[in-house]
């Protein structure tokens, strides 16, 4: 292998012994999962494809969720696919009356990215790269480049918003001519959801609707239609943190929030949504509970009801519930090899533990945690990364005795304590 740059390095490890996932360098240390990506990327192909796909992923705290909808996100970017990400939170939901739907919009459209632009606030780059075609074409034909741009966008205009939507891109490619840079950063404002009356969008744009809460869904319609008159092949869409929804205590919002799930399941279902894909991340509860969860919604619980006949140790990928399956004891020694190996910067010299302390730090784990370690990975990599900073910063440590004193306890709030302890320092935090 070769050398892992410290930038790389430094992201990896910080993330992993914070407890969160790392934004970069995700493939130094991916494992597994080989069905679940497979299952994933032919939805990618299918929304390449003009199709559609939606999917809930479900796992427990810890057991990489997110890291997994960040691989997903990748394998669309790398299929010419516009990704757009966001976490749920209690001032960001699908369905609201009080501005959290336009929240959650507002944070997607700020993550939209391209494979040229992976971090995100890539949204002007794609509606400049529309007009710049649009500009191309106006010059082969000898029309004006906005009348051309109208042209391409005439049939969005049967969608909801599909007019406004229009005349925002032809106000940008004005901007764009004339050298106005208010009007474009107006039209870029409009398109990510900033705006808040809908007499500020007509003095700035001429528009009588904004992006409220109640069409947030339509507006990713529409957007995908978009990128894909951009000369993408679609947009993904990763909403992760659905669990958030769950804990609303008013059963009518609760509720509401799950029709608008159940209208995107549909339309995903009945390919009306061209070009978009959904994928939401979330725990078992937040599917299986009767009383709160998704299956607390009738018309849900019957399109996301298990295949009956995948039992006894078979599976089935191609449903809209993509379960995440424990890590095999192989596949976690893989990623321990990995995490070794990142933490020495790619340098097979700088090692910090031998070949055998591998199996013994898993034993040592297996015995605390059970297959709670397997199936929530969070808990044992951090306490592996802690044992690691250890002996890096005491050489005279030995590892044999510091994995005998490796703790990693689990209260009943889902919270973690990990410590690593030595004759001289204990290093300790809660996940």
């Amino acid at each position: 292998m070769s050398t892992i740059r410290a930038k790389d390095r430094d992201a990896v490890i910080q993330s992993l012994r914070a407890g969160v996932v790392p934004r970069v360098g995700q493939h130094l240390i991916q494992v597994g999962r080989v069905k679940e990506l497979e299952a994933l990327m032919k939805d990618a192909d299918r929304v390449a494809d003009a199709g559609s796909g939606f999917r809930v992923v479900i796992g427990e705290y810890g057991s990489g969720k997110t890291f997994f909808l960040n691989l997903v996100r990748a394998i669309a970017l790398e299929k010419k696919l516009v990704t757009m990400h966001a976490d749920l939170n209690p001032d960001r939901r699908l369905h609201a009356t009080g501005g959290q739907a336009r929240s959650l919009y507002a944070e997607l459209a700020k993550n939209l990215a391209t494979r040229t632009k992976p971090e995100g606030g890539a949204l002007p780059g794609v509606v400049e790269k529309f007009i710049s075609q649009a500009k191309s074409e106006a010059k082969a034909s000898g029309k004006p480049a906005e009348a051309v741009v109208r042209e391409k966008l005439d049939h969005l205009a049967e969608m909801v918003n599909g007019y406004d939507f229009a005349e925002v891109i032809a106000a940008y490619c004005r901007g764009f001519e004339e050298g106005n840079e208010q009007l474009k950063a107006d039209a870029v404002r409009w398109l990510r959801g900033e705006f808040t009356t809908r007499t500020d969008a007509r003095a700035a744009l001429g528009v009588r609707t904004i992006i409220d809460d109640a069409s947030i869904y339509d507006q990713l319609k529409l957007l995908a239609r978009f990128v894909r008159l951009a000369g993408y092949s679609g947009l993904m869409v990763c909403l992760d943190e659905l669990v958030n929804l769950y804990k609303l205590s008013n059963t009518q919002a609760r509720n509401a929030n799950y029709e608008q799930i159940l209208r995107i399941l549909n339309d995903s279902l009945q390919g009306s949504a061209e070009g978009l894909g959904i994928v939401l991340g979330g725990t078992p509860e937040f599917l299986l509970d009767t009383r709160r969860g998704l299956y607390s919604y009738a018309a849900l619980q019957s399109r996301l009801a298990e295949n009956t006949f995948a039992k006894a140790g078979m599976v089935d990928y191609s449903g809209p519930v993509l379960r995440l399956a424990s890590l095999t004891p192989e596949d976690f020694y893989v990623l321990l090899c990995k995490l070794r190996h990142v933490y020495a910067s790619g340098d097979e010299a700088k090692y910090l533990l031998p070949e055998e302390a591998i199996p013994a730090f898993m034993s040592h784990c297996a015995g605390r945690l059970g297959e709670a370690y397997f199936r929530t990975p969070r808990t044992t990599i951090t306490a592996f990364i802690n044992l690691l900073a250890v002996l890096e910063q005491n050489s005279s440590a030995d590892w044999r005795e510091l994995v005998n004193y490796v703790e990693v306890e689990q209260d009943g709030g889902g919270a973690t304590d990990v410590a690593v302890e030595d004759d001289d320092e204990l290093t300790s935090f809660r996940l």
